[in-house]
């Protein structure tokens, strides 16, 4: 047989089996909400960074976005902005750079950035997002002095006009509705994280604040009229570190941003954030002091999991649409070790202070058994979307942000700036457009790759989809080292034409509405780059989708095959090396297409009944997460052959799926 080369992507062939769990190339349709040739409103410079997207059942977008510094230099055109997906509708600015700070605003003071990506309630058009600024408001503190307050707040639209719901201006008497309930003028010092909104008109979300010296925290709501400020009703608690853990005497010392949906909030409150051993997940009705419910508590028992083997950590960002809460949690002792290597993308000042912190790598550990859970609350019982080692590698992801010294700028909570970490997930019980059944959908980000030294190594991060709560498919949403044109026909090299590959993406709580799920996508090679925000629709049957030949991205050598008289079996090895740039995302496999009708292939791992030709047999092959180039495989094959004619097929490397 001749050998065939081809060029094209990176893999690996081998006779190992692939993990059954993950199921790649569900076919998915995308749209673009935005991308890098759009141009900001208001402005001449285009849209080329965006964060983490949320989306409501109505199609409706919003999201956090800038604009490159331009020519001249200066700041980004930066701000929140949506989009309506139905009506596909241009882009509407809910507030940037230029927009004025709503009442109270006695500075004429305009907003600098929204530090945090902003959120949609689930049913209506309202949006949540905090805002920085300058000071907003002057106010005297004796006949002979004056002072100014009000430098961050919450800012919500429910009844059109964009409004302020939460500020730090509870210091000031004239507003003393923004105060911490039960203080008297004591302020918010800072709104960490996203707020949530739901019910069209109350905001849901966390603040810290400072009494007698020492720093508190807790979680709040505040219900909005149509008025400046939302009215005068106050804020309420939920909870607060002055409040103990139900059904012990320990107090909330950490308390996560909440999540909201049908008037209920959800959210982590833990006695210690670093090592919890109290606490949990709780849900509380948004009335005047509520009864807190667990729903998932640290102790209790991991589903799948032996007897005795409970949560130890739980996850910060938790989605929530009603009925369905999905988070991510930890059990066990045993953990892997991390080297976070500083960037030198986004903020150069922030760069250029990690790397003067950590010039050889900040050194963290991992929990290695983790995963992705949902908890029913009509049920009342917690089931398994993913879990690692297993089904992926790791669903943990970190990023360095916060307050420079002596600059001033930060990025999340005026807080100092550290290695951070998160976790990314969704969920949807209306996928299949029921609402009272148990059926659930959930999104969310994960890691494949080998750790070498405290690195992957050749990572893939993927988006992924599973239906429950019976185990069903993973679905392959999307991949880094996918070709980005499968999602944006514009992410193509401008000078050479070769499609760019998926290079970072991302999902958040709010992302996965109904059956709408909405995500940002970086595309990117050496040379050039593209970026944008993206809408599908989730199908409710997760089926793999087609398989794609990649045989021209490889050399495939082989000799002729021999007869084994022992076994009755001819035997040939063939050779598959990557002769493509830059590595290829699994799985694979080797399909011989039309194989000589006399003959069968003896251990084949199946047919593939979706890439033409259908029917061809394959086997499938372990190319690691990623194949990269110059990377070998040796592939033995074994054939039956009662006629002993001479046995002919057409090779072909297949990546993504088996299909």
């Amino acid at each position: 047989m001749e050998a065939k080369t081809v060029r094209g992507l990176v893999f690996t062939l081998g006779m190992a089996v692939l993990a059954p769990a993950i199921a790649a190339g569900a076919d998915f349709n995308w749209k673009m909400v935005v991308n890098n040739s759009v141009t900001v409103p208001g402005d001449t410079r285009k849209f080329n960074s965006y964060n983490q997207p949320s989306v409501n059942v109505n199609g409706l977008v919003v999201f956090r976005a800038r604009s490159s510094a331009g020519q001249s230099g200066g700041e980004p055109a930066h701000g929140i902005f949506i989009r309506d997906m139905v009506t596909m509708s241009p882009l509407t600015t809910i507030f940037d750079r230029t927009t004025l700070v709503p009442y109270p605003n006695n500075l004429s003071s305009v907003f600098i950035e929204p530090p945090a990506f902003p959120r949609i309630d689930l049913t209506s058009n309202t949006i949540a997002s905090r805002g920085s600024h300058p000071p907003v408001w002057t106010y005297p503190l004796s006949a002979d002095t004056e002072t100014r307050a009000g430098t961050t707040g919450i800012y919500t639209n429910p009844f059109g006009t964009l409004i302020t719901g939460a500020s730090k201006l509870g210091i000031v008497p004239a507003f003393d509705f923004f105060e911490v309930p039960g203080t008297f003028e004591i302020p918010f010092d800072v709104f960490p994280g996203a707020p949530s909104v739901t019910d069209g008109a109350t905001l849901v979300f966390k603040g810290n604040y400072t009494l007698a010296g020492v720093s508190q925290t807790g979680v709040y709501y505040r219900d909005l009229i149509n008025a400046p400020t939302g009215g005068f009703g106050p804020v309420v608690r939920v909870a607060d570190s002055t409040m103990t853990i139900p059904g012990t005497s320990a107090a909330f010392g950490s308390t996560a941003p909440p999540s909201a949906a049908g008037r209920q909030m959800v959210f982590l409150g833990v006695d210690n954030e670093d090592n919890p051993t109290l606490g949990g997940i709780y849900r509380a009705p948004l009335t005047q002091d509520p009864q807190l419910t667990a729903l998932v508590k640290i102790g209790d028992q991991v589903p799948g999991e032996g007897p005795g083997t409970v949560f130890n950590k739980l996850g910060e960002g938790l989605s929530f649409d009603g009925r369905f809460v999905a988070f991510w949690g930890a059990w066990g002792t045993e953990t892997k070790a991390l080297i976070l290597q500083c960037s030198a993308e986004g903020n150069k000042d922030r760069a250029a202070y990690c790397q003067q912190q950590y010039p050889k790598g900040f050194k963290t550990a991992v929990p290695v058994n983790q995963g992705i859970f949902v908890y029913d609350t009509g049920t009342g019982s917690t089931s398994v979307v993913a879990k690692a080692p297993g089904d992926l590698d790791d669903f943990v992801y970190w990023n360095f942000s916060g307050l420079v010294p002596g600059t001033g700028q930060s990025d999340e909570d005026g807080e100092p700036a550290r290695w951070r970490s998160a976790t990314f997930v969704a969920v949807s019980g209306l996928v299949d457009g029921q609402a009272m059944d148990a059926t659930f959908h959930a999104v969310f980000k994960a890691t494949r790759g080998k750790l070498v030294h405290g690195a992957y190594v050749n990572p893939v991060d993927g988006i992924y989809l599973r239906k429950g709560p019976v185990p069903s498919t993973i679905a392959t949403v999307a991949e880094t080292g996918m070709d980005g044109t499968l999602i944006d026909p514009l992410a193509v090299d401008p000078l050479t034409g070769t499609h760019l590959p998926v290079t970072a993406l991302g999902v958040e709580r709010d992302g996965f509405r109904g059956n709408l799920l909405a995500i940002n996508v970086s595309m990117a090679n050496e040379d050039a780059g593209w970026a944008g925000i993206y809408l599908t629709t989730a199908p409710n049957e997760l089926e793999p989708g087609c398989a794609t030949d990649v045989t021209t991205q490889f050399e495939i050598s082989s000799k002729e095959p021999r007869y084994n008289p022992p076994t009755d079996r001819f035997v040939q090895t063939v050779k598959i090396t990557r002769t493509a740039n830059g590595p290829l995302k699994g799985p694979f496999a080797f399909a011989l297409e039309n194989l000589s009708p006399n003959v069968t292939l003896d251990g084949a791992s199946g047919t593939t009944t979706c890439i033409v030709p259908v029917g061809s047999p394959y086997v499938v092959v372990d190319g690691g997460a990623a194949w990269d180039t110059g990377e070998s495989v040796t592939v033995t094959l074994q054939f039956k052959d009662p006629t002993k004619a001479a046995i002919t097929y057409t090779p072909a490397v297949l990546a993504g799926a088996t299909r």
